[in-house]
């Protein structure tokens, strides 16, 4: 058999996707693997007695069910909970190196104030006494002044007790300044808000799907709940299931898909469209749904019609017309097809029209509400606390238009807009912002623009985070007030994104807190009871622990016995085709706002004559790259064409290569209109001509020398680009030139 370099590129890459999914890697990552380590802070534990504790992982937002095998006082080992919704016995990198992230250099191990200059690294010890007593000083004279509308708040979610307990602090307190950490769930979020009319999660029916359609999004590199798509992969594998990979770089998953489709990056929304195009013209969609279920399909049927021929999205994507014909037959023809997006691992939120024009395919075929296809999952309400009684102060405050802009009248279905803040902030010789607390996220490594984001954050007064490690944005609060970690505490944890049934799992103390740390819900709550007056007022709990248990009700039993618990009201893909849109149907397009999908090309920065090449990022389930940073266990698993010592590459293609006159492993300076940066260069033919890729999850410049100083941070050679539609950073790369060292 003829094997071209394409199908050697992914039987090579495949193959070590496919052994990363093997057992081989977690028998390599079970105790002994991770204590035979020579880690200066992982004594091997004494004899004992064996017990276990089951919980649920909060590493990354997949929330995996967790059994943490101890040896008397001391755990020693994580596994995958069995029979848990989301893994079912399975666990990631991550999730088995967390007794690195408990037991690690990397934890703040008492609250610390600054006394050098910002980010210098010189701390004091003080007690939680003095901690909460200047938090509540400096909240309170701002208050005195009127000012508590300039306050703000970074959360990593708003979901669960925790975010929640620290909105209502907001609430009282004055101020609408709540900001979670941006991902696809707000383009999502948006896409089923206005086509099926409820803000709900996307369910997905991975398990029972056979054939999907994939836009860029990393279905073993991260995206979604990894292991549950590491399962769901290995089964599509085996039940003949169909995988088409839609990315201009050749990744793990597009590696081990049934078909890889490098499309021109930047372009994946208008080739949704010209699918359509040919469903609709070859009467190739479901016409039940249509007729019965939907609305606006034919304001869509002109526009695709119209506008997207396949010769015309061919000549935008670089993709063949005759391939743009044959996938979108073969999709319509599957039984249970599924289309998806989110580029990577999703933590952009993207473009409004691309996620619409994904979700218009599965409701072409009639994909909705069915085995096999897509809805939208509703939270689960159990979080039913008395109304906020503000008071004078704080009503006045609650009147200030926020500061990113999200729930203004440009923007009023869009909940936060974080990429806005640091232009918010900059924009005034004062900062609008005169505190800022920060949990459960680190905004100062995470977010696009980074320099800009640490430049902005440089002229607030007072920053206060609540890390459990010594984060970037840590490193440069003016406080730190240490949280246990999730081996340390309780917590009630949502539904993850993209599971097709609401459930409810409890993250639980496995060990003892290992230091002097305190729960981030307990401190908001002596932090509230400090301020006094309607603010105490709104907190009438002891603590943390006794607020969730009577939050959760009933539901604490089964979620001490358990660890998760399943919503008992849902009924996950019961067929039911109701909606609450204005029509009763699924709405193609909005008779009220003629929103529909469409095509909106987003301009990333740059000048192509200044900047020739096109800089997109690529995500690694070996690498972690959100606001916790990647434990020294699973860094040694990353490959040396990706970081080598300290040294990243960035994957080239040969024929860019050789006109660029850049040899393979040749340092080279790689720059954009936001910055540059030094790096290797790696010759991959599974890449665009005029593309470089850089993975994200590397360049910090904390934690410890593990993972500091080692590559380059991709958010700060890019910046955020706004959707116009939904002031969402849509930004997918950014123009760039590689020149020699």
């Amino acid at each position: 058999m003829k094997i071209g370099r394409r199908s050697f590129l992914s039987f090579l890459i495949g193959g070590a996707a496919g052994t990363a999914l093997s057992p081989m890697p977690l028998k390599l990552t079970d105790d002994s693997a991770i204590w035979t380590q020579m880690w200066p802070w992982t004594p091997v534990p004494e004899d004992g007695e064996i017990s276990h504790v089951n919980s649920t992982c909060t590493l990354c937002p997949g929330h995996c069910g967790i059994t943490v095998c101890k040896i008397n006082d001391r755990a020693i080992k994580i596994e995958g909970m069995k029979g848990h919704p989301v893994n079912d016995g399975g666990i990631c990198l991550l999730g088995v190196s967390g007794l690195q992230l408990l037991y690690g250099p990397t934890r703040v191990q008492t609250p610390l104030k600054r006394v050098g200059a910002r980010g210098s690294g010189r701390w004091e010890k003080i007690s939680w006494e003095a901690a909460v007593s200047e938090v509540v000083k400096q909240l309170g004279d701002l208050r005195a002044e009127g000012k508590s509308h300039s306050v703000g708040l970074i959360t990593g979610s708003d979901r669960g007790t925790v975010p929640q307990l620290f909105a209502r602090f907001m609430t009282a307190y004055g101020s609408n300044n709540v900001m979670r950490t941006p991902s696809m769930r707000d383009s999502y979020e948006l896409t089923l808000q206005r086509m099926h009319g409820t803000r709900a999660l996307p369910g997905f029916d991975f398990e029972n799907a056979d054939f999907i359609l994939s836009f860029g999004s990393g279905i073993i590199d991260g995206w979604g709940s990894p292991v549950r798509m590491f399962k769901a992969f290995s089964g599509w594998r085996s039940n003949h299931g169909k995988v088409v990979q839609i990315e201009p770089r050749l990744s793990r998953t597009a590696a081990k898909s049934d078909r890889w489709i490098p499309v021109k990056p930047g372009t994946e929304g208008v080739l949704a469209l010209g699918l359509a195009h040919v469903i609709i013209k070859e009467a190739l969609y479901s016409s039940d749904f249509i007729d019965n279920y939907s609305v606006g399909f034919e304001d869509l049927q002109r526009l695709v019609l119209d506008k997207y021929s396949p010769d015309n999205v061919a000549a935008i994507t670089a993709i063949d017309q005759k391939d743009i014909v044959t996938l979108a037959r073969d999709f319509a023809a599957a039984s249970k097809p599924l289309a998806i997006c989110g580029r990577g691992r999703g933590s952009v939120s993207g473009s409004l029209d691309e996620f619409m024009a994904v979700h218009a395919l599965n409701a072409l075929v009639g994909n909705i509400n069915k085995k096999g296809g897509v809805r939208a999952v509703s939270e689960i309400d159990y979080i039913n606390w008395p109304e906020v009684q503000m008071d004078a102060v704080a009503a006045a405050g609650m009147q200030h238009e926020r500061l990113d802009g999200a729930g203004s009248k440009n923007h009023p279905d869009t909940r936060s807009l974080l990429n806005r803040l640091p232009a918010a902030i900059s924009s005034k010789e004062e900062s609008s912002l005169q505190a800022l607390l920060v949990t459960g996220a680190n905004p100062l490594y995470t977010m696009p623009g980074s320099t800009a984001v640490k430049k902005a954050m440089a002229g607030i007064p007072f920053v206060v985070s609540f890390s459990s490690y010594m984060d970037e944005t840590a490193q440069n609060a003016d406080l730190i007030l240490p949280n246990h970690t999730y081996l340390e505490r309780f917590e009630d944890v949502p539904t993850p994104f993209g599971l097709q049934q609401p459930v409810t799992s409890l993250a639980r103390p496995a060990v003892e807190p290992q230091f002097n740390t305190q729960h981030v819900g307990d401190v908001v709550i002596r932090i509230a009871k400090a301020l006094g007056g309607s603010i105490a007022g709104a907190f009438p709990w002891e603590g943390y622990q006794t607020c969730l248990k009577e939050t959760l009700g009933n539901k604490w039993e089964t979620l001490m016995t358990k660890g998760f618990r399943l919503d008992d009201n849902d009924r996950a893909f019961a067929g039911q085709m109701t909606f609450d849109t204005p029509s009763g149907k699924f709405e193609f397009a909005n008779k009220e706002t003629g929103r529909m999908p469409q095509f909106s090309p987003i301009k990333i920065e740059g000048d192509e004559k200044l900047y020739p090449l096109v800089l997109v990022p690529y995500d690694s389930f070996r690498l972690a790259g959100g606001y916790i940073g990647t434990p020294p266990f699973a860094v040694k698993t990353v490959e040396d064409t990706v970081l080598k010592g300290k040294d990243v590459f960035v994957e080239l293609n040969p024929e860019t290569a050789r006109a660029l006159r850049l040899r393979e492993g040749q340092h080279a300076i790689l720059s954009t209109p936001r910055g540059q940066a030094k790096v290797k260069v790696h010759w991959f033919d599974g890449i665009r001509p005029g593309v470089v890729a850089l993975p994200r999850g590397l360049g910090h410049t904390a934690y410890d020398k593990y993972l500091a100083e080692k590559g380059v941070n991709f958010n700060e050679l890019i910046g955020p680009v706004e959707d116009p539609g939904t002031g969402c950073d849509a930004a997918w790369g950014i123009m760039a030139k590689l020149s020699k060292a």
